[in-house]
């Protein structure tokens, strides 16, 4: 995919969040280029999730970084911050998620490389923003999961708060700054004149609340009570969640009591609908659903609820999901080849007129590209 080709990033940020941004912008067609610690490197080459490694780097690097360049260079180091501020002068975009300040130090800051670069995007991810009594508290996700309120949403009612089991405050830090790094393009095309693109785990694992946090606003701040039984959203009615059959679950969303009494064989739903007490009882007809939904196969009552019109789908685990023909259909998972070994993950959920790029090459090895890289820019190098 070759939108953004000639477009050309600098990613100074390790682990996921600005690295999942400057990988989105690969899949989209610019060339990113990894600046990297001598000799160590981004910190997610030797962050090991279940022993998973390819060769000298982690897997999780590897799903994190394919489609980019490296070149190691030591910021503190004269000679290699020379380099830096050249790259910098040719580069459109920027993207560092260091502690407040330590850009600043090294004299990389946006106030200070846009003298060099007024045309320069750079994108900046914080732990927490501007929060003075948050700066010195590690950018971590399950930290910002936990301090925006996130977790208090998951669970049942009598349960205590559950994190989201994956990285979803860095993932969608990411999301948003590769928003504003877009956006931010496309006004440069227009005034030729860059800008600083911030964004933190904290506000983006509160902004993916937008639509509780509304309701919160506007009734009167009370908290919401999680359902007691099959919690999957404190603001909405019975029956949506997720209910066990004879040989697995089933989601069931919003819908008619009065027309999944019917389907069902419950027709006492339908007084409950009578009575609008779906919300406020929601618990017990809960109960009652789950009771007769565990005399039949996911299978039968998908067969049964779909006749109906009824929104519901089958609960898969991924051994499930990637037997799935809808699955397959998709061409979502991808092989990269590399010089250590082969990794097969996920590809770009982007399709333009219909296509996605297929073509795309591994993470790079520690310092890759330092001899190209070197010998654009004019410089002599000894490797």
């Amino acid at each position: 995919m070759s939108l953004l080709k000639g477009i050309t990033v600098l990613d100074f940020s390790q682990f996921l969040a600005g690295p999942s941004c400057a990988l989105r912008l690969a899949d989209l067609g610019a060339r990113v280029i990894k600046i990297e610690r001598p000799a160590v490197g981004d910190s997610s080459r030797h962050l090991v999730l279940k022993k998973q490694k390819i060769g000298s780097d982690s897997l999780l690097f590897h799903t994190i970084n394919r489609n980019k360049e490296s070149i190691a260079l030591n910021l503190k180091d004269p000679k290699d911050k020379k380099t830096i501020l050249a790259l910098i002068r040719k580069a459109d975009v920027l993207i560092e998620n260091n502690r407040p300040g330590v850009m600043k130090k090294l004299g990389l800051d946006y106030d200070t490389v846009k003298q060099l670069n007024p045309r320069l995007i750079y994108g900046t991810v914080t732990g927490y923003g501007i929060a003075a009594s948050l700066a010195k508290k590690p950018g971590q996700d399950l930290l910002a999961q936990s301090l925006s309120g996130l977790t208090f949403l998951n669970g049942n009612n009598d349960q205590p708060p559950t994190p989201f089991a994956l990285s979803v405050a860095d993932s969608f830090a990411g999301i948003h700054l590769t928003e504003g790094i877009l956006s931010c393009l496309i006004r440069r095309n227009k005034t030729n004149i860059g800008g600083h693109v911030e964004v933190s785990l904290l506000e983006s694992a509160i902004s993916l609340q937008f639509e509780v946090l509304t309701s919160y606003f506007n009734d009167g701040q009370k908290l919401p009570e999680r359902s007691k039984f099959n919690n999957a959203h404190a603001y909405l009615a019975a029956p949506y969640g997720i209910y066990q059959t004879k040989n697995g679950y089933l989601s069931i969303a919003m819908g008619s009591l009065d027309v999944l009494g019917g389907l069902i064989g419950l027709p006492q739903l339908t007084e409950y609908e009578k009575e609008k007490q779906s919300f406020i009882l929601r618990d017990e007809i809960k109960l009652q659903i789950a009771k007769i939904l565990a005399n039949k196969t996911t299978e039968a009552w998908m067969d049964i609820l779909l006749s109906g019109g009824y929104w519901a789908a089958p609960v898969y685990n991924w051994q499930e999901l990637i037997k799935q023909d809808g699955f397959k259909a998709l061409k979502f998972d991808i092989d990269l080849t590399t010089p250590e070994g082969s990794v097969h993950t996920t590809g770009c959920p982007i399709r333009v007129n219909g296509k996605r790029e297929t073509t795309v090459k591994s993470a790079p090895l520690l310092n890759q590209d330092h001899v190209k890289i070197m010998n654009e820019l004019g410089e002599k190098t000894n490797e």
